[in-house]
């Protein structure tokens, strides 16, 4: 591309090198891996622990899984208002590393009230770093800089390595070894991560500083400067948080105040910036919803497919059984596999002129997720009289389900960035992840309707099932996702061309 698509040229100095992606993607890159470590080896573990070591049923397992997971995503939209307003990028991101890893040590206590304690630290600390870690990636990038997109998927890949490392690593010592190891060794991963984020700073720090260091530092309530009261606001978010676990349906309630709160100050903000951005506004909050029918199937990983796999999918492998939660690393692997090559790819078929439409590539990722559930009704046909499928029906649900996370997921992130005004680029980017976390609890609630087996507390209304049963419901639930899915697919794809008049451009 000619220089004068970025502005001028790219200069070493700049923290732009001649060819190539700027360093600070590098060392973002790095300190994202090990936070998605800590949090998908915590999720990699906490269906099964709620239910063998706690010993709660399936359906309020699905219910606090899905809670726990939304309140996660809904956590970015306080954090990236914050950073935006008050905090500055830098300082978010250090402040959510450090209260990730001290939830995961107060999961350690080994009881049902240090899990929920645990939950909040990490739900507070995910606020702060997950939003504006990729909002300063975005502003490495000027206005028009054909690499954006392929360095969000860059940064996507190294999302996955940490999610490999999680579903593996953390998965089979908790199996070996106990839960508590696999979360204790979660909460190392996100110590090494916040490192690596506050010794690479040199590359990145001057897009991430506060908006008014002066006013964040200064006295504000006697000795007490507005950063410290954000720090003591944080820690006492926990104790609320810890409420909501031990009524997980309330979370629904508060996702929808949310959302509203967070439409109405989208929209009004680019209001005002004119009519252009409030035509990109609207075009953003459309793929928000079509984000949540996605992810809303997609994160049965965690939850159903993990029961799936434990109790009807054939795990063993030249003599050796496959965690049930070691399963989900199919997803991260592929991402690896497959991650370089669809960035070349977008960059190939731009010089092209081949490039799909933003809400052409979401309509095809969510036709493929549809297809991946498709798989376990045929692989049901195969079954013998221990009713197991084989174990390659969950690494062809998994490729089709991750080649459509690859069309839809590293191109969200990059469509924020670019369709959000400068000055929202946090909230923007909160609202983004308040989508995944309407997903997630929409996730939970979905996958009750595979809730079988006989648990603890709360299991009174779920049955004992045969295998046959049990891979019968399974298949019927999987099978009607994967038609409405694929079915929602091909609509988006049908209306991706007016939708994308509402972009004005933006690729």
């Amino acid at each position: 591309m000619s220089e004068s698509v970025i502005d001028g040229p790219l200069k070493e100095e700049e923290g732009f090198p001649e060819s190539g992606h700027p360093k600070g993607l590098y060392t973002l890159f790095f300190s994202e891996m090990w936070e998605r470590f800590c949090y998908y080896g915590m999720r990699a573990l906490l269906l099964l622990y709620l239910t063998e070591s706690l010993v709660k049923g399936d359906n309020e397992a699905f219910l606090i899984y899905g809670a726990y997971t939304a309140l996660v995503y809904v956590a970015p939209v306080l954090g990236g208002k914050l950073a935006d307003q008050l905090l500055g990028y830098r300082n978010a991101v250090l402040l959510g590393g450090v209260l990730m890893a001290i939830g995961e040590f107060l999961i350690l206590g080994g009881t049902e009230t240090w899990l929920y304690i645990g939950m909040g630290a990490i739900i507070v600390g995910n606020g702060y770093f997950k939003a504006n870690i990729s909002s300063i990636v975005g502003k490495l990038y000027k206005d028009g800089d054909p690499r954006k997109d392929s360095g969000f998927t860059i940064f996507y890949i190294g999302i996955n390595i940490g999610a490999l490392l999680a579903t593996t690593v953390c998965a089979e010592v908790g199996k070996e070894f106990g839960a508590p190891y696999g979360f204790g060794l979660a909460g190392i991963g996100m110590i090494v991560g916040t490192i690596i984020f506050q010794l690479g700073r040199k590359n990145f720090e001057s897009k991430a500083l506060p908006p008014d260091p002066q006013k964040l530092n200064a006295p504000w309530m006697g000795p007490l400067s507005r950063f410290h009261v954000t720090i003591i606001g944080s820690l006492a978010i926990i104790p609320a948080i810890y409420g909501l676990m031990l009524f997980p349906e309330v979370v629904g309630y508060l996702l929808a105040v949310t959302a509203v709160l967070v439409i109405y100050n989208l929209l009004s903000g680019a209001i005002k910036e004119g009519p252009i951005w409030r035509d990109r506004m609207f075009a953003m909050l459309i793929m928000f919803a079509f984000n949540i029918v996605f992810w809303a199937c997609f994160e049965q990983a965690g939850s159903s497919l993990t029961l799936f796999a434990g109790r009807n999918v054939d795990r063993v492998i030249f003599g050796w059984e496959m965690g049930a939660a070691t399963t989900q690393f199919f997803n991260p692997a592929y991402i690896l596999i497959f991650g370089s090559i669809f960035s070349i790819m977008w960059i190939k078929l731009t010089q092209m002129g081949k490039n799909p439409n933003i809400p052409a590539k979401f309509g095809l990722g969510i036709l493929q997720l549809g297809l991946g559930y498709l798989v376990v009704y045929l692989a049901s046909g195969l079954v013998g009289e221990d009713y197991l499928v084989p174990l390659w029906t969950l690494a062809l649900l998994y490729l089709l389900h991750t080649t459509g996370e690859l069309f839809l997921s590293p191109i969200g992130l990059s469509m924020v960035t670019k369709l959000a005004p400068k000055h929202m680029t946090g909230t923007a980017m909160g609202g983004w992840f308040l989508s995944f976390a309407a997903s997630n609890y929409v996730a939970g609630i979905l996958a009750t309707a595979t809730g079988q087996s006989h648990g603890g507390e709360g299991g009174d209304e779920e049955a004992v099932v045969t295998a046959a049963d049990s891979l019968a419901q399974y298949v019927d639930v999987y099978t009607t996702m994967g038609l409405i899915t694929v079915g929602v697919g091909i609509l988006l794809v049908i209306l991706s061309k007016p939708i994308n008049k509402l972009l004005h451009g933006v690729t």
